[in-house]
């Protein structure tokens, strides 16, 4: 199993910038193809990004040239950042962890972001 925290969400203004952080304990890392996904009030939850366990990575339409998901085998972490940032970014961004073995996935709590003037 694999425990997931996610940090540095915040306020910030559109066109600013924010680098989310999701740090994975627990489990062998290297195995798992990791993502970050965001739920704004009202809407349901969405794929932003994800990075294979070989390094290769998709984005949503939404936020593709704008955010950047990255990981650190060493230090167990995952990376999103985030460029451009706009009103419609606002949402809980949310940390997952999935591996081939089980059938289920591993969440972290989620870190606010707001975009807002």
């Amino acid at each position: 199993q694999v425990q997931l925290v996610e940090s540095g969400g915040g306020l910030v203004q559109p066109g600013g910038s924010l680098r989310l952080s999701c740090a994975a304990s627990g489990s062998i890392f290297s195995t798992y193809v990791m993502g970050w996904y965001r739920q704004a009030p009202g809407k349901p939850r969405e794929l932003v990004a994800h990075i294979t366990t070989g390094g290769s990575t998709n984005y949503a339409d939404s936020v593709k040239g704008r955010f950047t998901i990255s990981r650190d085998y060493v230090k167990n972490m995952v990376y999103l950042q985030m460029n451009s940032l706009k009103p419609e970014d606002t949402a809980v961004y949310s940390c997952n962890a999935k591996t081939s073995v089980e059938p289920y996935d591993y969440w972290g709590q989620g870190t606010q972001v707001t975009v807002s003037s």
